[in-house]
């Protein structure tokens, strides 16, 4: 277990009434089933980051900045609001900068245009931070992907996607493991 690479699988919404607890979960349940990697959700609500900028907490950020420096890399399970990122999640990035970088991430999205939007502002500001984002990109449609908009029941002709997208994020991973020392 200890040469695995480690995966957060970050919630990227803070709201009430998210979607993300269950995009997380079902993919931590298909990367333990992978056994290639030790998976684990990160929830940024639990960190009670304040507004980077507006306030400092020293005892919440060392917390995220440590929990972030014990991974080696990433998926981010995201909504699209307003055509973009959540604030919450923008502004948990901010609060670290070291902890993110030289690691790999891998994007699921969701919103009724598949969260593309927010896929692409988001992979701009993880190269702004050295993250390399892999190409695989799920995107999942709250036409179809979620029941009444309340429950997530994804579709099965995701799989060959949500497959090569773990390879990716592993593969990477794993290699920039190697930078990082």
């Amino acid at each position: 277990m200890e040469n695995k690479v480690k995966i957060g699988i970050v919630l990227g919404s803070t709201q009430e009434g998210r979607l993300s607890p269950q995009v997380g979960n079902w993919l931590k349940t298909i990367g333990d089933k992978r056994n290639d990697a030790v998976y684990e959700i990160i929830d940024i609500k639990e960190y009670n980051l304040p507004m980077y900028g507006e306030r400092i907490d020293e005892a919440a950020s060392k917390k995220w900045q440590d929990k972030l420096n014990s991974l080696d890399g990433f998926i981010f399970a995201i909504s699209e609001y307003n055509h973009s990122i959540s604030a919450a999640l923008k502004n948990a990035i901010d609060h670290a900068y070291k902890p993110w970088s030289n690691k790999a991430a891998g994007i699921v999205s969701y919103g009724y245009a598949g969260g593309a939007r927010a896929a692409e502002h988001l992979r701009g500001i993880l190269g702004a931070i050295a993250i390399a984002d892999v190409q695989a990109h799920l995107l999942l449609s709250m036409f179809t992907d979620f029941d009444k908009e309340l429950n997530f029941k994804p579709q099965d002709h995701h799989q060959k996607t949500l497959t090569t997208l773990f390879d990716q994020v592993i593969m990477w991973s794993t290699a920039l493991k190697t930078v990082r020392k």
